[in-house]
């Protein structure tokens, strides 16, 4: 029987299937959750039949309050978040007080929502990541599909790496499409299957088609975002006609594990995990 701390689980949802999977597998362990869903970011079928409250994304006091009139001791955060212009957030006083101490660091993909989880942090409420309670979800080296990379994919993956290790200097998204070893598309505030859908419009007719690299950035702070792919991911890649995806090892998330190997296998994809910092000379980026 696993044992949890006294309290509930709190969740702070995004968009996607991950937070409810989160309270799901929580609840069958016999322990109780909230879920804070923001508004115009978290889906419907998230909160359906849960204790739950609709808060707007800026507003850090009443999360708080939430949370702690929920009696939840533990906070993680899941699912994606489309961050608006801050100009548009109706941030509170607490909110507007915090951003103003961390100066550039909120206009990061994941400033405002890194802010949030120091702010949940000085409340005295434990924030835990997505892996302390999906450890199993991580996904480990090698190729976990009928089909493996081959050399000249295993090339691009190395250029996609060292995309990434630079754009991470920035705080600029996860993921990185190459083909030939050529970048045809870097994510931005779209998230991974837009670029994916962005890309396809830049493919070359090639021994291969593009690939998908994506991973965590250097010094991420995991309890905000974790790398993430599932059926939804393997879809896009498919019907722009991706060769396959490259993942890091044990820092990304694979959800819904089985079925997301068996649409790469039906779609005639490879599934490849691989450390992302490797001794390759090209790979040594210093910030």
């Amino acid at each position: 029987m696993t044992v949890h701390p006294k309290g509930s689980l709190g969740i702070l949802a995004g968009r996607g299937v991950l937070p409810r999977r989160i309270a799901d597998i929580v609840l069958n362990e016999g322990r109780t959750i909230f879920i804070v869903a923001f508004d115009g970011q978290t889906d419907l079928a998230t909160v359906d039949g849960l204790p739950h409250a609709w808060l707007p994304l800026g507003a850090t006091t009443k999360t708080l309050k939430t949370l702690h009139a929920a009696d939840c001791t533990e906070v993680v955060m899941a699912g994606s978040i489309h961050r608006p212009a801050l100009s548009s957030i109706k941030l509170d006083l607490r909110s507007t007080a915090s951003i103003a101490r961390a100066g550039t660091r909120a206009f990061g993909d994941d400033g405002l929502l890194s802010l949030i989880v120091e702010e949940i942090k000085n409340d005295g409420i434990q924030v835990v990541s997505i892996e302390d309670i999906l450890g199993g979800y991580l996904v480990t080296a090698g190729t976990h599909t009928k089909i493996k990379p081959n050399a000249f994919a295993m090339q691009d993956a190395a250029r996609g790496i060292t995309v990434l290790k630079i754009t991470a200097c920035a705080d600029i998204g996860q993921a990185v499409v190459v083909q030939e070893g050529l970048v045809l598309a870097i994510e931005a505030i779209e998230g991974t299957d837009s670029m994916i859908t962005r890309a396809a419009t830049l493919r070359r007719k090639a021994i291969i088609g593009p690939i998908l690299i994506k991973g965590c950035k250097t010094g991420q702070n995991t309890c905000v975002d974790r790398a993430t792919i599932g059926p939804g991911t393997i879809s896009c890649a498919a019907s722009s006609g991706f060769a396959g995806i490259f993942v890091e090892t044990l820092k990304t998330l694979i959800i819904d594990r089985y079925a997301t190997i068996a649409a790469a296998d039906a779609a005639g994809l490879f599934i490849h995990a691989m450390s992302f910092d490797g001794s390759n000379r090209e790979h040594q980026i210093k910030c």
